[in-house]
């Protein structure tokens, strides 16, 4: 049977970057992804924002992995010509009660160890967004975008450039711990299915990341690791009024962060989108309702006076893992060596949505270090 030192199952920009953190391992790295290439899931269906690290809890995984991973990614994107652009975001307040959220915000953000936060009057933020309302804003001038496509295909570089081999096309259907490791056995592109042992198995596997842990034998309910999967829909604004806003323009954010409110963003293009929404997702479609363009205009027109229902057309839509129940408070990222459940040498991280991309440099190198402290490779 053939041998491999660490399995990675995932080629998002997540198990990507773990796996780029593994240059210094001698045994072979070997990633698995179910999808016909890398990063065709929540790495490449997302608004594509470098957050600055302002809405998490303080101490939180999410917070602290958020802060490094953006200075690491735009480090990262300056050597490697992958396209980011720090353009700047306003979180805006339409009334009073909106007013005092941002004050915490902008403390909550501090204490995070976001960069240079401010709170804008009303007539600065009218200089900075002549074309956006409200009655003051939260600024945060290091938040960015980036092309997450071409960060996934450089990553996919690094990594095979580093010994790696990816798998497409390849899906993980059983995991059995044994002495050395573990025996993964998976459904091949010919659907044919084979096994392997792996000393390291490491679940990057996005919205699939409960039940590749159901696989290992780990009670996902009993662990707090289902994944309650999340719809968010984004609608492109009309070429006209694509001008109208030059940086990011963000609602103050919904209650236990089920979302950030439906937002603006500009890509790498100039072009404005609005999204996404929050909708529990039944299925894996990605198909856009047209029907939800009247609530996104009647959402965003607090904010963007300027628009009018036929600026909105249906643009795309993402899927977000997230581990709580609607309503319920939002959970951190699970980043978890699971020797409590019998299980060394298998690192779970679960629950990996926003800051996800923002974090998944700061994450890589946080695994890394897991395996480095537990001596599970040499």
């Amino acid at each position: 049977m053939i041998k491999v030192g660490v399995t990675i199952i995932g080629a998002g920009v997540v198990g990507l970057a773990v796996a780029r953190e593994l240059g210094f391992c001698s045994e072979q790295v070997l990633i698995l992804e179910k999808e016909s290439a890398p990063g065709k899931g929540i790495s490449s269906r997302n608004s594509e924002v470098v957050h600055a690290g302002i809405y998490y809890p303080e101490g939180s995984l999410k917070a602290a992995l958020c802060v490094e991973g953006s200075d690491m990614l735009k480090e990262y994107c300056a050597k490697t010509g992958v396209p980011l652009k720090e353009i700047g975001k306003v979180i805006v307040a339409t009334s009073r009660k909106e007013e005092h959220a941002l004050e915490d915000l902008c403390r909550k953000g501090m204490e995070n160890g976001a960069r240079d936060l401010r709170i804008l009057s009303g007539k600065e933020l009218k200089e900075r967004e002549p074309n956006v309302r409200g009655t003051c804003a939260l600024f945060s001038p290091h938040t960015g975008i980036i092309d997450s496509h071409r960060l996934v295909r450089s990553l996919e570089i690094q990594c095979l450039a580093q010994g790696a081999a990816i798998l497409c096309r390849t899906a993980l259907t059983a995991l059995e711990k044994t002495a050395s490791g573990f025996t993964c056995t998976v459904r091949g592109p010919d659907g044919d299915h084979y096994s392997f042992t792996s000393r390291v198995v490491i679940n990057a596997a996005g919205l699939d990341a409960d039940e590749v842990a159901s696989l290992a034998g780990i009670d996902v309910d009993a662990a707090g690791y289902r994944i309650y999967p999340v719809k968010g829909e984004y609608f492109r604004v009309s070429p006209a009024k694509q001008g109208l806003v030059s940086g990011l323009v963000y609602p103050v954010p919904e209650r236990n962060l089920m979302g950030l409110g439906v937002h603006a963003t500009k890509d790498l293009s100039g072009s404005l989108r609005l999204g996404p929404n929050a909708l529990p997702a039944q299925s894996r479609s990605y198909d856009v309702d047209p029907s939800h363009a009247q609530a996104f205009f009647e959402s965003a027109r607090r904010m963007l006076p300027f628009l009018e229902p036929a600026d909105l057309s249906p643009d795309m839509a993402g899927i977000r893992p997230k581990i709580q129940r609607p309503g319920e408070p939002a959970k951190d990222f699970v980043v978890r060596h699971e020797t409590e459940h019998g299980l060394a040498g298998m690192i779970n991280l679960i629950g990996i949505e926003s800051p996800g991309l923002t974090s998944c440099l700061s994450l890589g190198r946080y695994v890394a270090d897991m395996i480095r402290e537990a001596g599970l490779v040499s």
